[in-house]
């Protein structure tokens, strides 16, 4: 894993605006809701495969259910299991059991000090994205948010980044994407932006270290990449 700043392949003055994925990146979710639909599916009578649950982080609900079916049969009641889930989760998000990542509040204070716009592009949907955002403290401190809902296509589609960049007026290859999975890598550098991986639950995939996406192992790193940017307004004419 790159740690190494001076090798990240982009200047931090060309970047004019951040583009963050949600749970994994910013927030420390995924293991909470691998073990959340585990126990949703309990009661259902499925012991449920620790597999099928990576295979669907960074997916939306609808590409998800999609996996599901696949794997454990199209008359699977995947509906009963997103009631079960959503109550258990929930309770979950309301309970302040959702932790930041390592580095966010960092990463904030000198995008705010450098004066960067910032919008979250997450497979989750709206509903959902904004209580959890709001939990942590930082649905204040983003400024707009496209979620799985609000576009035609999910992650590894580029969509979600280009609404994403559309928000903060800019085209995306003047944006940094920061992202947790190989889906949402993927569909940063296919909207064409400046991707960088900070990966959580699973490795970074082959396709992305050939097409030299780097990663970091926090957003503390980024935060200190970052910081070499001069503000707003004081760069190069």
């Amino acid at each position: 894993m790159m740690n190494d700043l001076s090798a990240l392949p982009f200047d931090p003055d060309h970047i004019r605006g951040v583009i963050f994925d949600m749970d994994g990146l910013l927030l420390d979710s995924e293991r909470v809701a691998l073990a959340t639909i585990a126990q949703a599916a309990a009661p259902m009578g499925v012991e449920w495969p620790y597999d099928l649950g990576l295979a669907m982080v960074g997916l939306n609900s609808r590409d998800s259910d999609g996996i599901i079916r696949a794997r454990l049969g199209d008359d699977f009641p995947v509906a009963e299991l997103r009631e079960r889930f959503g109550l258990l989760y929930e309770a979950e998000i309301e309970a302040g059991r959702i932790p930041l990542k390592p580095g966010v509040l960092e990463l904030f204070e000198v995008l705010d000090a450098l004066g960067l716009p910032r919008v979250v592009a997450t497979s989750t949907r709206r509903v959902r994205a904004e209580p959890k955002l709001a939990a942590v403290g930082l649905l204040d401190r983003v400024h707009g948010m496209v979620c799985g809902d609000e576009v035609a296509r999910g992650k590894p589609a580029p969509d979600i980044f280009l609404a994403a960049a559309a928000r903060m007026a800019l085209p995306a290859a003047d944006c940094l994407v920061l992202e947790d999975s190989n889906a949402g890598a993927r569909g940063g550098h296919a909207a064409g932006a400046r991707v960088v991986m900070v990966p959580d639950l699973l490795e970074q995939a082959a396709d992305l270290r050939d097409a030299g996406v780097p990663t970091l192992a926090s957003l503390g790193h980024m935060a200190v990449f970052l910081q070499t940017r001069r503000a707003v307004g004081a760069g190069p004419s």
